[in-house]
């Protein structure tokens, strides 16, 4: 018999970045990247795990911007480009490399990697990554769950309720038209959380959704069992906490596993390394340099003098990082149950580790072995904790004496200082006075106009799509971070623009369909939205 378990939560989400005006357009590569180094490299693991009868369990929240971009026959096309382009170049370097005793096997590495990429994005999964998601799911071992339609950071839009119930329920039924069931939980963008919330995702049936620690350890009343047990908001809808330990241990470039000496070193990539015109094939069309992924080094320290990367010797320190994580679990595991036992309850707790998926692969690129090592060693060998969907340990919950701890959640997100900062501040706080005056447009807009049908309907539909679009979370992070700040204040402002003319085409009754139509193919998400969403 277990003690506990362990509920591992991977969050995969990307901007919707479409730009079919542009024969190559560089931040579209944010998804190509992530296709390769890390969407596809999940699925062929969890699927070698089930052709193994490994039993394991992982819960992955995949949000509607990614989904739509899966969908995307444009970006589909443009992705196998992309790979075919990555093989070109590995074997050209190949050919440059032979004979090095260092850069040789890496490269060979490589173009292995990228046929297979090509041949499972191909031969296997049709090109459509969201059935192959939906068939593992389909599995048992694998939960997947939705997020906020544009995963906008809703305690800045909850001044209108209806914005949150808006970016909720267009989440949930993107999650329905895709996966032809409704989902069980959602992952709240950033882990933002604001009183009320809970409430609107009760009205869409939803069970459950994760909070940052001291979400749940603000609590009114406290929680009798920390974030080791899901706790019962007021609506009903149970939370589960992040465990702070085990996310740091995998999470943390300097505490953690990723910045280990042996790993690959993300930075230092040929798109730098190289000579300007050997490799500009292969970057921006206009000579700028990018990363291309094929990187040759390893982290080797806090040093500019890299040393070549060595692949046996990160599989090492990969399984034995595993075997680490394990170890810390087991003792988390036995002291928490100890201490259960002393309170004479046969609740078992469990530790909620979440992550984002796209640190496994293309931040940590060791991370999707090191997931394999751990997924195979606790089933041969763990025995004090076995992996846990939430769902399943709802269940499980449902058949214990003791029912869910009722506590109301506090103010929190995983944010830098663990509120509102990020998202809110004087590099980005401009945004806001114009969400908040498109959206009260847009209520305003779904009220009058409750049965629109036609054009009218059309444009209506594509007025919320605007005002989705435009309230990113992304945008506002990104202007923090001030590193592809350009392009970010670019999308809000364009999105707002849009939204705006749609909306006087609207009151004054001009609607040019041709016009439209150049909109609704530029900002094609949410093909069945419906505006009447947004109705007060």
């Amino acid at each position: 018999m277990h003690k506990g378990y362990l509920c591992i939560v991977l969050q995969a989400h990307l901007p919707y970045i479409r730009h079919p005006e542009y024969n190559y357009f560089l931040e579209e590569n944010w998804f190509y990247e992530a296709t390769t180094e890390t969407y596809i490299p999940l699925l062929d693991i969890f699927d070698k795990l089930l052709n193994e009868g490994i039993d394991f369990r992982i819960t992955l929240s995949l949000s509607p911007t990614l989904i739509e971009m899966f969908n995307d026959s444009l970006l589909r096309g443009r992705y196998k480009r992309h790979i075919e382009r990555l093989i070109e170049l590995s074997e050209k370097e190949a050919y440059r490399t032979k004979g090095d005793i260092n850069l040789e096997p890496i490269v060979r590495m490589y173009n292995e990697r990228f046929r297979r990429i090509r041949y499972l994005f191909e031969d296997v999964y049709k090109r459509d990554l969201t059935s192959a998601f939906k068939a593992l799911q389909d599995t048992g071992k694998v939960e997947i769950i939705t997020s906020a339609a544009t995963h906008a950071f809703l305690p800045n839009i909850s001044i209108h309720p209806q914005a949150v119930k808006a970016q909720i329920k267009v989440g949930v039924e993107h999650y329905r038209k895709n996966f032809g069931r409704y989902p069980n939980g959602i992952w709240l963008p950033e882990c933002g959380y604001v009183l009320g919330i809970e409430r609107y995702i009760k009205e869409t049936g939803i069970k459950f959704f994760f909070l940052e620690t001291h979400g749940i350890l603000h609590g009114t009343p406290l929680p009798r069992y920390g974030v080791y047990a899901p706790i019962s908001c007021p609506s009903g809808v149970a939370a589960f906490g992040r465990d702070v330990e085990s996310s740091r241990q995998v999470w943390s470039s300097i505490e953690g596993y990723p910045g280990d000496f042996d790993y690959r070193d993300f930075y230092r990539d040929i798109g730098f390394d190289l000579d300007l015109e050997y490799i500009k094939p292969y970057i921006h069309p206009d000579g700028i340099r990018t990363y291309t992924g094929l990187k040759y080094y390893r982290i080797t320290g806090k040093t500019d003098n890299k040393e070549p990367y060595v692949i046996e010797h990160a599989r090492k320190k990969a399984r034995e990082h595993a075997s680490n994580f394990i170890f810390n679990r087991e003792l988390q595991v036995n002291f928490l149950s100890d201490i259960l036992k002393v309170r004479h309850t046969h609740l078992k707790p469990v530790i909620t580790a979440t992550y984002d998926a796209e640190l496994f692969g293309h931040w940590w690129f060791e991370g999707p072995e090191w997931l394999d090592f751990l997924l195979r060693k606790i089933h041969l060998e763990c025995r004090a904790f076995r992996t846990i969907t939430p769902s399943e340990y709802l269940s499980l919950q449902a058949c214990q004496p003791e029912s869910l701890q009722v506590c109301q959640p506090s103010m929190s997100s995983w944010g830098y200082k663990g509120y509102n900062e990020v998202w809110l501040n004087s590099s980005n706080d401009y945004i806001y006075r114009h969400i908040h005056k498109t959206t009260d447009r847009m209520i305003y807009l779904a009220d009058r106009f409750p049965n629109a049908n036609g054009i009218l309907q059309r444009i209506l539909n594509q007025a919320a799509r605007e005002l989705l679009l435009s309230q990113h979370s992304d945008w506002a992070f990104i202007m923090k971070r001030g590193t592809a700040t350009g392009y970010a204040r670019k999308r809000f402002e364009e999105h707002t623009g849009r939204f705006n003319s749609l909306y006087q085409s609207i009151i004054s009754e001009d609607i040019s369909e041709r016009w439209l139509t150049k909109i609704e193919d530029k900002d094609r998400i949410f093909q069945d939205i419906d505006y009447r969403v947004y109705r007060s």
